[in-house]
């Protein structure tokens, strides 16, 4: 069974219960209690932390959503988009045991070359890194810091 881990964000009030064999954390987005994996305890850490610290709506804030390119369906952890339909953060989360490197990063920015969302975000809930794409000439400039919503909206 899952054991909740102390993560590198703030704590949050996430509502937990247990049926004795598995974890299960309600998701406010999608109003629904889930399987409480590794990876879904650092998705709803986050989801709590854009919404209250960056300010990011909870309306336009899409957990598992898909994307489709040249008729290929991808699913991303988490998207978040601006007032008018745009993506404007792809976020990719990782469990926390599994170490945020080279290989990874290269995964995520690949896929998003496809997609061109200006920001990502990739955690393992113990560290994070974010990225804004340069379009124009397909390069990524790290950031010390997500921007709140008002900055990429």
């Amino acid at each position: 069974m899952f054991e909740p881990v102390a993560l590198n964000l703030p704590p949050c009030p996430l509502k937990l219960r247990t049926d004795g064999k598995r974890f299960f954390v309600f998701d406010e987005l999608r109003r629904k209690d889930l399987v409480c994996t590794p990876e879904e305890w650092v998705r709803q850490h986050w989801i709590h932390y854009l919404m209250r610290e960056k300010q990011y709506p909870k309306g336009l804030i899409r957990p598992e959503a898909s994307l489709e390119y040249n008729g290929m369906r991808r699913r991303s952890d988490l998207l978040i988009y601006n007032a008018v339909g745009g993506a404007v953060l792809l976020a990719e989360f990782k469990r926390p045991s599994v170490p945020i490197n080279e290989e990874v990063l290269n995964q995520v920015a690949r896929y998003n070359f496809i997609f061109k969302i200006p920001l990502v975000l990739v955690s393992n809930g113990l560290q994070h890194f974010y990225w804004t794409l340069d379009a124009d000439s397909e390069s990524y400039r790290p950031l010390q810091e997500l921007p709140p919503y008002c900055q990429v909206s």
